[in-house]
């Protein structure tokens, strides 16, 4: 049920994506899908659920770990890949939502939660000497975060292993393109 309403809300837009869209596209009547769930707001709220747990997942196992924090970001940078890959439709809706409703703004204020996790971290790599201190922390950590999101409009399972788009995405965020 909520695959199909994401999957609804990614092609047709949360707001043009009615309950009884959601219920015939799985052969069901508005009725049935009402005794599972209150409404469209419900079903949204748990998609975004879904890729917003995982990320903030990696991020708190980010904040706990003893490790640099250069290697802690460099593990949240590839671990958010393998939750884009993993979760790929509930990321795309996420990354789509504007905050136009309560259950939009709940998500928007989330995301807004994890970038300030990651500008943190990026400031404490910079304060340790592993990323560059002449840039924007902040600005650096949307960048980032910038390549990370963008798979939603390219990556295909059939496109490579998610862990191997980790690696180049990691390895592009801390070398960039230069050889060395």
């Amino acid at each position: 049920m909520l695959t199909a309403a994401v999957r609804l809300f990614n092609t047709h837009g949360y707001d043009a994506t009615s309950m009884f869209d959601i219920a015939e596209s799985l052969g069901i009547t508005k009725s049935t899908l009402y005794h599972h769930v209150s409404g469209k707001e419900q079903l949204l709220t748990m998609a975004v659920d879904r890729a917003l747990g995982a990320l903030e997942e990696a991020a708190r196992e980010a904040l706990d770990s003893p490790d640099p924090a250069t290697v802690r970001l460099r593990r949240l940078i590839r671990r958010s890949v393998l939750v884009l890959a993993e979760r790929l439709e509930f990321v795309t809706l996420l990354l789509r939502v504007h905050g136009n409703t309560a259950a939009e703004q709940q998500a928007v204020d989330r995301r807004r939660a994890f970038d300030r996790i990651v500008t943190d971290l990026v400031k404490q790599a910079q304060a340790e000497g592993g990323v560059r201190a002449d840039v924007d922390a902040a600005t650096a950590a949307r960048l980032i975060f910038g390549m990370v999101n963008s798979l939603i409009e390219w990556y295909k399972p059939d496109r490579g292993a998610p862990e191997s788009i980790a690696d180049t995405v990691s390895d592009l965020a801390f070398d960039g393109l230069r050889t060395h």
